[in-house]
C-alpha cells in the first residue's frame, strides 16, 4: 500500500483541510517546517519520506476562483520523480487539457465537479488510463455528483478514490466499510482511501481492507506518523502493536 501525502492549496498557501468545510480552512501549521509555502511543505514531506506520489487539491480551482497551475507545475518540475495527482475541479475536456499542457500528467476527476461522464472520458483519452483517478466524493453520507459515476463500476478507471469529506482532518479514522465496498464492486480496481487517517493502526486496517493507497495529511504534519513508521510500512514490514498504539 502506498502512502500519498496531500497538500491543499488555497490563496497560494497550503491550508489545513478539515471536514470539507472550505470556508474555514487556515494556513497549515506543520511540525515538519515553518510556514505554509507549497515548495517548503513538499520539501519537508519528501525529507520525511521519499514518497512516490503527492495529491494536490487546488481548492481555488475547485471553487471556481482561479487556479494554482503555475505553482503545481513548478512543483512537478522541481521533483520530476514524484507523480503529482491534481484535483482542480476539472469539469470539461478543456480543463483537463490546460493542466496537461502545463506539464501535469496525473489528473483526478472529482465527482463533485461533474455533470456527466464526459470529462472522465476526456481525461482518459488525453493521459491514458493509468494516469487518471476518479474521486468518488461523499459528504454526510450523500454521494456528490452524477449518480452513474458512483453506481456504475464499469465507468471507473483503474484508480478510484474513496473521498469521505466529513472525515478529512477529523481524527475519526478512515471509512473502512466504504473502501471495502468499492474494492468488492470491481475486482482489480485500485482503491485509494481518503480522510481520517490517525496513526499506524489505521494504516494497518486500511491494508487489510484492500486499500491500494491512502491519502494522508494531518498525521504527517503533527508527527503521529514518523519517518521510522513510514519506512517500515512502505517497505511492507508489519508495524508492531506497540508501535501502532503510539501512532
Amino acid at each position: 500500500m502506498d502512502i500519498v501525502p496531500v497538500i491543499d492549496l488555497l490563496g497560494g498557501q497550503v491550508v489545513h483541510a478539515k471536514r470539507g468545510e472550505r470556508d474555514r480552512y487556515r494556513p497549515i501549521e506543520s511540525a515538519l517546517t515553518a510556514g505554509s509555502a507549497p515548495q517548503d511543505i513538499v520539501a519537508a514531506l519528501l525529507a520525511l519520506q521519499p514518497f512516490r506520489a503527492c495529491y494536490v487539491a487546488d481548492l481555488d480551482a475547485i471553487r471556481g476562483n482561479g487556479d494554482h497551475r503555475p505553482t503545481v507545475a513548478a512543483l512537478q518540475a522541481r521533483w520530476p520523480e514524484v507523480a503529482f495527482w491534481v484535483d482542480a475541479g476539472l469539469a470539461t475536456a478543456d480543463d483537463c487539457r490546460r493542466w496537461f499542457d502545463a506539464g501535469l500528467r496525473h489528473l483526478v476527476i472529482g465527482s463533485e465537479s461533474q455533470t456527466d461522464g464526459t470529462t472522465l472520458e476526456a481525461a482518459l483519452a488525453l493521459t491514458g488510463g493509468d494516469r487518471v483517478a476518479l474521486s468518488l466524493d461523499v459528504r454526510r453520507g450523500e454521494a456528490l455528483g452524477p449518480a452513474a459515476l458512483h453506481e456504475d463500476a464499469c465507468r471507473w478507471p483503474s484508480r478510484v478514490i474513496a473521498m469521505t469529506l466529513d472525515r478529512v482532518g477529523s481524527g475519526e479514522g478512515p471509512d473502512l466499510d466504504r473502501i471495502a465496498t468499492l474494492a468488492a464492486r470491481r475486482p482489480g480496481v485500485r482503491v485509494w482511501g481518503a480522510g481520517g487517517v490517525r496513526d499506524a493502526a489505521d494504516l494497518e486496517a486500511l491494508a487489510r481492507h484492500g486499500t491500494d493507497a491512502v491519502l494522508v495529511a494531518s498525521a504527517l504534519h503533527d508527527r503521529r506518523l514518523d519517518a521510522g513508521t513510514l519506512s517500515r510500512f512502505v517497505s511492507g514490514q508489519p508495524v508492531s502493536g506497540q508501535e501502532a498504539a503510539k501512532g
